[in-house]
C-alpha cells in the first residue's frame, strides 16, 4: 500500500496540489477573542486582518486538536497503511506532540512517522510534496523520513514583510522598531533557520521594488537550486508584484513549475498583509 502524506495546515498548499499530491491535510487553530476557527476551513485570511486592526491585537494560534488528529489518522491506520506526517517547527507550536498522541492513541506508532519540518508555509510544502512523490514511486515510511532528513537542511524559506505591525502586536519586535519601520518604509527580510525565524537583510522603499531587490539578491542560490520547483508565496500581495517575481524568476530558465500559492491563517497571523516569500530547495 502506498505511504499516506499528512501535514498540518501552515504547509500553505493550495487545494490543487493537495488533490494532486492526495496529501491529507490537519488544521491549526486560530483564536480570535473567544471565537475559536480552524485554518483554513472556516476562516480567511482577510477575517483576519479585520479583527486584528479592529482589535490591535494578533490573533492566538494552536496546534490542532488531539481528536482531530485521531479521527484524520483512523482510517488508515486501520487499513494498515504507513503515514507520513508534517508539522510546523517544534519550537513555533506543539502540532507534532498532537500528532505523535494521535498516533499512541490508536496504538499505531509502528504505522505513524512524524517529521520535524524545523519550517514554515511553503518551506514545510516544498517536503511534503518530495514525500509524496516518494510516496506515490512505492518508497517506504522509513525510505521517505530519511530522504526528507536529508533535504530538509537544503530547505531555502525566506520572506520580506510589507508592514511591522503585526510583527509588533505579536511580540516579534519592539513598538519603536514598527514605527521607525513605518516612517522610513523599512521591510525586513525574515529567514527561516534551523526551525526559527531569524531578522536578515532590511530594504528600504516601496514594496515592488523591495520585493525586485529581495528576490534578485537570492539570484546566485536561485540559479544552483534543485530544478523542480520554486514557490511564490504571499499573505494577499498586489498581483502586479507577484507577476514580477514570477517573470523573473521564469527568466531564470532553472525551475520546471513555478507554485503560487497564498499563505494560510497562521501564517497572515503573525506576518500580516502584503508579506511574499520565494521559496527552494538547494541543489545539491
Amino acid at each position: 500500500m502506498i505511504v499516506k502524506i499528512i501535514s498540518d495546515s501552515t504547509s500553505d498548499l493550495s487545494d490543487e496540489l493537495l488533490k494532486k499530491y492526495d496529501v491529507d491535510i490537519l488544521p491549526c487553530h486560530i483564536l480570535l477573542g473567544e471565537e475559536e476557527y480552524e485554518d483554513g476551513r472556516n476562516l480567511t485570511p482577510e477575517q483576519i486582518y479585520s479583527w486584528s486592526d479592529a482589535n490591535k491585537t494578533t490573533p492566538k494560534t494552536s496546534a490542532p486538536s488531539l481528536e482531530a488528529a485521531v479521527e484524520l489518522l483512523r482510517p488508515y491506520v486501520e487499513a494498515g497503511r504507513e503515514i507520513v506526517c508534517f508539522s510546523i517547527a517544534s519550537g513555533m507550536s506543539t502540532s507534532g506532540n498532537v500528532m505523535r498522541m494521535a498516533a499512541a492513541e490508536l496504538e499505531a506508532e509502528h504505522l505513524v512517522s512524524v517529521i520535524d519540518s524545523a519550517n514554515l508555509s511553503t518551506g514545510i510544502g516544498l517536503m511534503v510534496i518530495e514525500a509524496s512523490i516518494m510516496a506515490q514511486e512505492g518508497k517506504s515510511a522509513a525510505e521517505i523520513v530519511a530522504a526528507v532528513e536529508e533535504l530538509k537542511p537544503r530547505v531555502r524559506a525566506s520572506f520580506v514583510v510589507d508592514t511591522l505591525t503585526y510583527l509588533y502586536r505579536g511580540g516579534r519586535c519592539s513598538g519603536l522598531s514598527a514605527m521607525a519601520g513605518s516612517m522610513l518604509k523599512i521591510h525586513p527580510k525574515i529567514v527561516v533557520t534551523d526551525g526559527k525565524m531569524l531578522p536578515d537583510e532590511k530594504y528600504r522603499g516601496k514594496m515592488p521594488v523591495v520585493v525586485m531587490r529581495y528576490a534578485k539578491d537570492m539570484e546566485e542560490d536561485l540559479k544552483h537550486a534543485k530544478k523542480d520547483r520554486v514557490f511564490i508565496t504571499h499573505s494577499g500581495s498586489e498581483e502586479a508584484i507577484i507577476e514580477e517575481v514570477r517573470k523573473y524568476l521564469e527568466s531564470l530558465n532553472v525551475f520546471s513549475e513555478i507554485l503560487i500559492t497564498r499563505a494560510g491563517g497562521v501564517v497572515s497571523s503573525h506576518c500580516g498583509p502584503g508579506t511574499l516569500g520565494v521559496l527552494f530547495i538547494q541543489g545539491e
